[in-house]
Parts: structure tokens; sequence; C-alpha cells
């Protein structure tokens, strides 16, 4: 469970867990991840040190991943009711917790009555709702990819099309949509509701449609303002679709609270101390608060990032340590605290959804894979289960890492403890400080009550190195407070020695 003290700085300390839900915890052995299983998985996270929980989609949808809704309003039953839901919700926040839920607001399936009562019926009240090629409603909008639908991994294809974001009455409907899922009571209390939301696929034109251009300022920035009228405290993190941006433009325009680092994952990805300290540089100076980054190494689109580095537990560890103590907000994706593997990714396994089924595998709590409340949902349903690194014999589980003092579990543990301990990790400005070694890794974090330093060693051989520490750094005691490495000062340098891929982190101030 969360400890007591350091209760300031555990407030103001979140650590976000991404949550595949289906692939979570499964509580009533139908091998899908359900909002009870992860209700009762409370505890473990806590125990991890994670403050606040980003979902997946909830809305019902002929898909595993429950992007492509066929209903804006109603939670898919394999994951449970919408009294699972607030009993869920009213539990994270008891604990002091925050929940997000993922929205994906621009396609509808066929299924939805926008789609099924608008097709081939131009007099429907809907047919302006979503977007048609032809005047007759015959040839529905592409979406993503240029595409009219998606095959899903269990061999359902279902057509697909694009919701029109610049129809008034869609903007009225999508406003009272959050709405229902900020404050569900309608009471201003919020305690069933969700404290923010993951707006995916965001674009100022949408997939390159000149007739759902300028979306910034006509759809989601009104959008978001309006619904902070309801709860000031919302936080709307953007997901920009363009991998290569900084995001900056949906904070300073859109008035979203975050976007994604994702040129620092790429960066963190090359293991290259000159590129991670480029990026880390431009990436916190672009924004105004630390916490508006959030600082990730995997997520349910991307490789594993176990599988990336070809599972060396001296990288996965180097991971963990950027991803928790560069900056911003950490997010860590469920299973990639033990270490768990998957790739896949566009066309690997053909035209269905089945691709990224390796990136969002269940969650192995055991040994066993076969023991109660494994989410085996996509078992022997294709090449990618074939594929699947679940029966591997390895220690890829949590059973087998958590009371392992040296475990990756039990790293991860240790560096987030570390982190709500220090303010300078929470909020602290980021410096690359300079040292004389092609593969040391060297910045320090500074408020204006401590400064850390922290040094890693992003290769597999022991370091000796030059590092260049101003003379004020140094007033008091140099505390190590994590790892394993000397430090030896001089005028206005120090001479450290560091262990292959090893993390260590000093108090200097």
């Amino acid at each position: 469970m969360m400890h007591n003290n350091d209760n300031n700085n555990a407030n103001n300390a979140e650590v976000i867990y991404h949550i595949f839900q289906r692939s979570f915890f499964d509580s009533n052995s139908d091998k899908h991840g359900d909002l009870n299983g992860l209700k009762e998985k409370l505890d473990y996270l806590q125990e991890l040190g994670i403050t606040s929980v980003l979902l997946t989609p909830l809305n019902s949808s002929p898909y595993y991943h429950n992007y492509f809704a066929d209903n804006f309003e109603t939670i898919d039953p394999e994951y449970g009711t919408m009294e699972d839901y607030f009993s869920l919700v009213h539990e994270v926040h008891k604990r002091g917790m925050k929940i997000y839920i993922d929205m994906e607001v621009q396609y509808v399936t066929e299924d939805h009555l926008w789609f099924k009562d608008s097709f081939e019926n131009p007099s429907s009240p809907y047919s302006n709702f979503v977007l048609y090629k032809d005047e007759e409603n015959k040839i529905p909008d592409t979406i993503i990819y240029d595409t009219t639908g998606l095959l899903g991994y269990d061999g359902i294809y279902k057509k697909i099309t694009t919701v029109n974001l610049l129809n008034e009455a869609v903007q009225q409907y999508m406003y009272r949509n959050f709405s229902n899922w900020i404050d569900p009571k309608q009471d201003r209390s919020f305690d069933y509701g969700a404290d923010g939301f993951r707006l995916d696929h965001m674009m100022d034109m949408l997939d390159g449609k000149e007739k759902l251009s300028n979306l910034f300022s006509s759809f989601w920035k009104p959008l978001i303002a309006s619904l902070k009228l309801i709860n000031p405290n919302l936080i709307f993190i953007a997901e920009q679709t363009n991998w290569g941006s900084y995001g900056e433009e949906y904070i300073n325009v859109v008035g979203a609270d975050r976007v994604f680092a994702f040129p620092l994952r790429e960066a963190i990805l090359s293991f290259n101390k000159d590129e991670i300290s480029t990026v880390a540089e431009k990436t916190f100076s672009l924004t105004e608060k630390q916490e508006q980054q959030i600082v990730f190494i995997e997520n349910h689109d991307t490789h594993r990032f176990a599988t990336a580095v070809f599972r060396g537990i001296g990288k996965m560890r180097v991971g963990a340590a950027l991803n928790l103590l560069l900056g911003g907000t950490p997010a860590i994706y469920y299973g990639q605290e033990i270490g768990m593997k998957g790739g896949g990714g566009f066309g690997k396994y053909g035209n269905s959804d089945g691709n990224d089924i390796p990136r969002r595998e269940a969650f192995k709590w055991y040994k066993d894979i076969n023991e109660p409340g494994m989410c085996l949902w996509y078992e022997k349903s294709g090449p990618w289960w074939d594929d699947s690194t679940l029966t591997e014999k390895d220690n890829i589980s949590l059973e087998q890492q958590i009371n392992n003092p040296s475990s990756l579990w039990n790293y991860y543990r240790k560096l987030i403890q570390l982190r709500r301990q220090h303010p300078a990790l929470i909020s602290g400005i980021y410096k690359t400080i300079q040292n004389d070694s092609g593969v040391l890794f060297s910045f320090t974090r500074k408020t204006e009550e401590e400064i850390i330093l922290i040094i890693i060693n992003l290769s597999g051989y022991r370091q000796k190195a030059i590092v260049h520490i101003e003379a004020d750094l140094r007033e008091n005691a140099v505390q190590l407070l994590f790892g394993n490495a000397g430090l030896i000062f001089f005028a206005d340098t120090a001479n450290v020695e560091i262990s292959p891929y090893h993390t260590a982190v000093w108090k200097l101030k």
C-alpha cells in the first residue's frame, strides 16, 4: 500500500498506469479483463506506487480494443455494467487516486445509430452527423489510412465512417456525452466521474480531410473550455497524431493540459546520450510546467520496451530510470514493470486488428498462465496466439518477481518511491550536465529546496568519467540516494566510476 510518509510530495508525485483493461485482470472467469478485476487490483497498483490509471476506451464496440464505437454512451458488457464502473471510480477516488478514460469520438461503425439510420437515407435526422461522399448517402467517407472499415481478429468485418465534428448538433452531443462521464450523478461532487480524458488521434485537419479542418479552434478548444466550466480540475491529455511532434500547440492553442513526449521515447530507445539530452532539453523547454509532458517508453500502439531492447535486463533498468527520473509525468504501460514482451505491428498478420494483440497480451500475474484471473480472451484465435510470449519459461510474471529484491518489478517500485520522496524528482528543472564519457548520461533536477544529480551508464561496460559540476552545487555534503557508484569531488569537477547499465542518484544540496 501507499506509504503515509512524504504525503505532501506524494500528492504531486503522479505516476500514471496505462491499462489495456481487457488484458489486465478477469474477475468472472470469462477470460476478459473487466472493471471489477481492475478494482480488485488497486491494492497492487498502490503497492507499486501508482497514483492514476489511464484506461483504453470503455465504449461498446465490435472490436476488442474498443476503438471505433457503436455507442458512445454504453460500456462494453464484457467490462461490466455502468454500476461496476461507478464502483471502480468511487474506489479509485477513496484511495486518493485518479482515473482517466481514453476517448475516440472521430469514428463510428455501421452499427452506430448515426451511421445505421443515415446510410442510404439522406432524410435521416443523423444525415449530417457522419460524412458521406455522395448526396444519396451510399458511399460513407473513409477513416484513417483512407480505409472504409476494419476486419476484427475474430473474422468479423465492420464498415466505419468519420463523424462530422463540425456539425453543431454533434458538438452539442459530444458536450453532453463528456459531461455524463465527468459528473454522472449530476451532483458536482465528481465522486463517480472521470478525472480527465486521453483524447485519441487529435488533428487540426482530421486525416487530411479539407471539410474537417480547423478542428483545434472549432471543435477541440471550445469543447475543452466548456467542460472545464463543469470541473476546473479536469486533465485533458492530447495524443498528437504526428509522433514526431513535441505537441506544444495542443497546450498553447487547444488548451489541453498534457501531451505525450513521443520524441523523447524515440531518443530513449536510441541509448545515445547526446540524442537523449538534446531531446530532453527541448521537450521540457516547450511547456510551462513539468507535468505537461507525459514521459513513457511503451504504450498500446508500440513495441514493448523489453522487445525493443531484446530483453536485456540492464537496458530495461535504464529504461525504467529514464522513464521515472527525467521529468514530466511518468506513465507506465501495464506489464512494463515486469518486462513483458510484445511486438506485432501494421500488416504482420495481414489486414486485421490482430496485428496489435502482441502489444496487448494478458498481464502475466502467475507463472502458470492457466491460473484464474489471467485474461486469455485471444487464446488460440490466430497466429498472434501461436507467437505469444506468455507460454515461454522465463521470469516474466509478477508471481516470480514480487518477492525477489533484485527483480525488475522491485526496481520500478524503488524508483517510484525515490521520486515520491524528493520534490526535485517531481517538479525540478531538467539540466544536462557535461562529462567526458560518450556513454554516461548525466543531468540534474533542481528546485529551490534541492538539487539531484543523476548519472546513467548507457553501456554494457564499466565506465570512468570526469563530470563537470559547478562548485555552487556542492555547498553541503553529497548524499548517495540510489545505486552504487563512487563520486570524488575536485575544484569544479568530480570523478565517477559506474557499473554497466547502472543508475546512480545523489542529492547535492
